[in-house]
């Protein structure tokens, strides 16, 4: 029992000192825990940031002449910066920015119809910038450089390429082109390729096979038999070519505006192209491009057949009837040419094959 007495008293004095602890802690702690905001305190060697009053930069925008440009783009960048402010100037050509952080700038200054501009500057704390007076300078034009080959110089150029056009490499076929849209002749050229075709020594070789036929059948008696009668019937022949050349592909269709050449289709039914070659005997394609009636080639028969009249053995001539049979010959024989063209004659053309109705180009216009 006396053991027991004499702990209690330590923990009497444990109890005591742990309750003066937690009173003096409760006293104490909340006084401490009170602490005052905490001021900057000035670190000598180190400066302190100060916030900068922003400042504004306006100014106005204006053509050479002095007068507002309205709609004009002004773009406000700075060196450390990459962002970029955008105004556009007013009816007035005035611009405006608020709120501008001060130090150097840069005015960037676009609109449409005239130079780009550039202005630099520097703003200060606070400062309200006035920009001085923007001028613009109109934007040279740019031009751009083409050549325009003249329409005679494309149709010269296509009529050296249609003199080449030979059937069986040595038959002339200049009357026929294989562009579909190539340039007009003028009236020279086609003086030019009726000259070319009546004096082609080919023609006068197909011309004396005809004489020769038509002295072997005693075709046109009244021109008799042997030198003398060949003589008048080749005469007579290259007359017939050489009339209806010149009257049919070269006079009229100057005077009347048309080509005189025959158009290739190779496109299309067999049925539309026979009827696109009968129907050219008739029609053709005029120098503005449009089909028209073929007046060359039909006025051009009667006038050959007329002019034949006048030296064919007289009791070879009828009048107004040779006439009119001689052109129904005429258009007739044109029809079965373009036939010939359509379905024959270019697959027996060497230096027509290279040329490709769906790939040419379309020739320019003057």
């Amino acid at each position: 029992m006396a053991s027991n007495k004499k702990s209690s008293r330590p923990r009497s004095r444990c109890f005591l000192r742990t309750g003066a602890c937690v009173l003096l802690f409760g006293l104490i702690v909340p006084a401490h825990s009170q602490q005052k905001p905490t001021e900057q305190v000035a670190v000598p060697g180190q400066q302190l940031s100060v916030p900068q009053a922003s400042g504004s930069i306006s100014g106005t925008v204006v053509d050479p002449s002095g007068a507002a440009v309205a709609g004009a783009r002004v773009e406000l960048t700075r060196e450390d910066r990459d962002t970029e402010e955008v105004a556009i100037s007013g009816d007035d050509g005035q611009f405006y920015f608020d709120g501008a952080a001060p130090g150097p700038f840069r005015l960037a200054v676009t609109a449409e119809g005239f130079a780009a501009q550039a202005l630099s500057g520097t703003l200060h704390e606070g400062e309200n910038y006035l920009a001085p007076r923007i001028a613009l300078t109109l934007a040279a034009k740019k031009t751009e450089m083409s050549v325009i080959v003249p329409r005679v110089e494309i149709a010269e150029e296509q009529i050296k390429e249609e003199e080449k056009q030979r059937v069986l490499g040595f038959i002339p076929n200049f009357y026929v082109s294989y562009l579909p849209n190539a340039a007009p002749l003028t009236s020279k050229q086609k003086f030019e390729l009726a000259w070319r075709s009546t004096l082609d020594p080919v023609t006068f070789l197909l011309t004396g096979a005809i004489a020769g036929a038509q002295q072997a059948n005693n075709t046109f008696s009244g021109y008799g038999q042997g030198a003398q009668g060949y003589g008048k019937r080749y005469g007579a022949d290259y007359a017939d070519a050489v009339t209806d050349t010149f009257i049919g592909s070269a006079i009229l269709p100057s005077l009347l505006k048309q080509d005189p050449r025959y158009f290739y289709k190779g496109t299309g039914t067999a049925r539309s192209r026979i009827l696109y070659a009968i129907a050219n005997s008739v029609i053709c394609k005029g120098d503005n491009g449009r089909w028209q009636a073929n007046y060359s080639n039909i006025l051009g028969s009667f006038a050959a057949g007329g002019i034949s009249n006048l030296y064919y053995p007289s009791q070879d001539r009828e009048g107004a009837a040779l006439t009119f049979e001689n052109a129904a010959i005429g258009i007739g024989a044109s029809a079965a040419a373009n036939l010939l063209q359509e379905f024959v004659i270019r697959k027996l053309t060497p230096a027509a094959r290279s040329h490709d109705p769906s790939k040419t180009p379309k020739s320019s216009q003057p």
